[in-house]
């Protein structure tokens, strides 16, 4: 891991409390899903995803224990772009999630899910990931994002096992009630700033009460038909829209978020521009601008949003935020963007791995974070911390995250009160996946009325109900415990 990566705040090892736990035995299940439409990402298109879906079962000091549910879509463009064959990132990354499922029945801290998720990815995911790149040899390494999308599937469980086991919501457990650590022994505040995490725990930049209606954005993807000149002559006919407007009309939508090249500034200035035009005549209000990480210049974001100022100063009102138009690694491409976030605020997404990039994003002017649980719920936490701390906007964006993957997604925005709602386009791009669990939370995996209704999502851990999810799944691909 980078230097800005390094684990620098000494954990204090306090003494142990009767609510600690530990994890005992670990699965893994593998479950593939084909969209309906390609989905691109920068210049990879994604038609089929592998979901690592993992239970944990964790014991107390009284020898009690308790199940929980996590499950991440291993989008492997997304998070190892490359040249490498997809296949061969796909197969290494489930390799590596085989490695974890042995990895994290073998963890044996105590503790709260915070203190052992963040103990587990300093201590082992970090030594795990290094290792299996030397045993690859002359095969690319896996990059530290794909490696964070592995290990978020067992992170998302261990917190849901949290809950069940003390039969609370796990939001409720992050405080002082259950945790033995404060922030101050996991984050530091910025260079030159007089804050201090002590004695402060997370529930103090969480809401109290979740929101249970949440506005919904949704993804106008690169392949994405905006009129029907646009159509493909093969139509799909499966009973949802194809249409951007029928799209817009149908969940009543009032927030877009539009994917760009990057690399083309003409596209992406006509892209911008013809969704506007579509999303103001159906009474879109809100849109965001999302670049795909390929800029390579501050002036290529600047010039699309001063034309658009210029020439559609009613498109340029709408944008609300741009999201990560600059390459990947944040260490090595440290751009300052402050000249971008004088026009419209800017969010970090790929690079915010941990709260250390956060801060080093703050540093050269990002002034907003878009948060993913398919990073670890330990890692949006903090994350949302430090950024909350500091005065950072926060956003929740989606991984197309179906099936159980979409219930601690919206979890997150619930609690994080996030600029406006959440993200969330899987019932766009494989809707049918959803279809069993969308049977117990309705509200969760449709789009009424611009909006998700949590309603359903209630009881100890992340209020899956999953008793109550009639899905069949696979024999376990890993057993360890």
């Amino acid at each position: 891991m980078s230097s800005v990566g390094q684990h620098v705040v000494a954990r204090t090892r306090r003494a142990g409390k009767s609510t600690d736990a530990r994890v005992k035995r670990v699965e893994l299940y593998l479950l593939p899903v084909t969209t309906r439409v390609p989905l691109k990402f920068g210049s990879e298109t994604l038609t089929t995803v592998t979901c690592a879906r993992v239970r944990i079962q964790l014991v107390d000091r009284m020898g009690r224990t308790a199940e929980g549910w996590g499950e991440t879509p291993l989008s492997v463009q997304w998070a190892w772009p490359s040249s490498l064959s997809y296949t061969v990132r796909h197969d290494a990354m489930v390799q590596f999630c085989r490695l974890l499922a042995e990895a994290w029945s073998e963890h044996r801290d105590w503790g709260h899910p915070l203190e052992i998720g963040n103990a587990f990815q300093w201590d082992v995911l970090t030594q795990l990931a290094c290792d299996f790149n030397i045993g690859r040899e002359s095969e690319e390494g896996m990059p530290h994002l794909a490696s964070l999308l592995c290990c978020s599937a067992f992170d998302i469980a261990l917190h849901d096992a949290y809950g069940v086991l003390h039969q609370v919501p796990t939001y409720r457990t992050y405080c002082a009630e259950y945790m033995n650590s404060d922030l101050a022994d996991f984050l530091t505040p910025a260079k030159g700033s007089s804050l201090s995490f002590q004695n402060i725990y997370p529930s103090e930049f969480l809401l109290a009460e979740p929101k249970r209606q949440l506005p919904v954005w949704h993804l106008v993807g690169g392949l994405d038909p905006l009129e029907p000149d646009d159509l493909p002559q093969a139509r799909l006919q499966d009973g949802y829209p194809e249409l951007l407007g029928d799209w817009i009309d149908r969940d009543g939508l009032f927030s877009l978020k539009v994917k760009l090249r990057g690399d083309d500034a003409a596209w992406d200035y006509d892209r911008l521009m013809r969704v506007g035009r579509i999303a103001r005549s159906h009474g879109v209000q809100w849109l965001s601008a999302d670049f795909n990480c390929t800029v390579r210049e501050p002036a290529y974001v600047i010039d699309i949003l001063d034309r658009l100022e210029r020439d559609e100063p009613g498109i340029f009102q709408m944008i609300t935020y741009v999201e990560q138009p600059f390459p990947y690694d944040l260490e090595k491409n440290r751009i300052d963007v402050r000249s971008v976030a004088k026009r419209k605020p800017i969010f970090l997404d790929e690079s915010a791995h941990n709260w250390r990039f956060v801060m080093l994003g703050q540093s050269l002017g990002w002034n907003g974070v878009a948060l993913k649980t398919c990073k670890t719920q330990t890692g949006a936490i903090l994350s949302l911390c430090w950024a909350r701390a500091h005065g950072m906007a926060i956003m929740v964006q989606d991984l197309t995250n179906p099936m159980l993957a979409q219930i601690p997604h919206v979890l997150l925005a619930a609690h994080g009160n996030t600029t406006m709602g959440v993200e969330s386009n899987a019932m766009q791009f494989y809707p049918e996946a959803s279809s069993l669990e969308a049977k117990v939370h309705p509200g969760v995996y449709q789009r009424r009325n611009g909006k998700l209704d949590l309603s359903t999502v209630t009881g100890p851990g992340f209020g899956y109900h999953v008793e109550q999810v009639a899905r069949t799944l696979p024999n376990a691909t890993v057993v360890h415990g």
